[in-house]
């Protein structure tokens, strides 16, 4: 029984230790980076969608050093930020601009990244 108790407490702030971390990460508050202001004009959206992977791209690497993720995990997330980012200054150079419409899509996808590193 007197052991049960340090138990106890150990685990607790093992938990809520653990929990902590998620805050600590910019790109785990998505409705906050959906609202992100870069520029003005024609590059504006394309802006955001950058600073948007900077931060989430950011974000892994620091989850990868402080081991909640796997090694394998992180360079999956990594990749998929990147390739989103190319997609978008793809189009971006191709039409010279990006539409709401297509920063709201790749704000979707980027918004499923943070999630699965933020659960």
């Amino acid at each position: 029984m007197k052991y049960l108790i340090p138990l106890v407490f150990a685990l607790t702030a093992t938990a809520s230790e653990a929990r902590s971390w998620q805050r600590d990460y910019p790109s785990c508050e998505v409705v906050q980076q959906r609202h992100l202001k870069s520029g003005s004009g024609k590059t504006a959206m394309q802006d955001h969608i950058s600073m948007r992977a900077n931060m989430l791209q950011a974000d892994i690497g620091t989850a990868s050093k402080a081991r909640p993720i796997t090694k394998q995990t992180s360079q999956r997330l990594w990749n998929r930020v990147d390739a989103i980012r190319k997609a978008s200054d793809r189009l971006a150079a191709k039409q010279g601009f990006l539409s709401a419409a297509e920063r709201a899509s790749y704000d979707r996808q980027l918004d499923a990244i943070a999630l699965q590193l933020c659960k």
